[in-house]
């Protein structure tokens, strides 16, 4: 009866089977690593990590704060305010380039607001809305004629105010749900914290 034995593969040599007629490839083996179980995971778990599309990898990258939900109402009501103001002074009040920006601010404040504070996120993003639309409404004859024009630009343009109060609310609710998720993990008996 024949014996096979397996030895350590080399420098640029290729691990091989232990006994003829074994129907699985060869794996390639880096120079001075044993084949073993954990390897071959461990390889598995590197070609996972390579198939995360860039667009992940570069939002994993953006700072992450964690705003209070006043702090992400203030945000949100600064950030639209100034975008107003530079969308009336560059763009001469331009509804559409100021409702674009709308989206990605409310995207920004439902990802940055604390996690317990995500119910807010919907709720401080339509009055950051409409505080930055004070700019670009075009009112005149004082306090009455602007704020006439404030509620009939809230008016015209609702569509990007519902679209910023979806995407925030969107956000917010998936957040809220893998924490929900993270928790009950966390509390099974197989879970991470019962293994130990």
């Amino acid at each position: 009866m024949e014996q096979y034995r397996t030895r350590t593969p080399q420098h640029g040599q290729r691990a091989r089977t232990s006994a003829p007629g074994s129907s699985r490839a060869p794996i390639s083996v880096p120079a001075g690593a044993a084949v073993t179980g954990e390897s071959a995971a461990v390889y598995r778990a590197a070609d996972s990590t390579q198939r995360v599309p860039p667009i992940v990898l570069a939002l994993r990258r953006l700072p992450s704060p964690r705003l209070t939900g006043l702090g992400g109402g203030l945000f949100s009501a600064a950030l639209m305010f100034v975008l107003g103001t530079l969308d009336r002074l560059l763009l001469d009040s331009s509804p559409v380039v100021y409702g674009v920006l709308f989206l990605p601010v409310s995207a920004v404040t439902a990802l940055w607001v604390r996690p317990a504070d995500l119910v807010t996120a919907p709720i401080c993003v339509p009055i950051a809305f409409a505080a930055g639309i004070i700019p670009i409404a075009g009112g005149v004859g004082g306090f009455g004629g602007q704020t006439m024009a404030v509620v009939t630009a809230l008016a015209l343009h609702a569509g990007w105010l519902y679209a910023g109060t979806l995407v925030a609310g969107v956000i917010a609710t998936v957040r809220k749900a893998r924490m929900v998720r993270r928790r009950r993990n966390l509390k099974k008996p197989g879970g991470p914290a019962g293994r130990r």
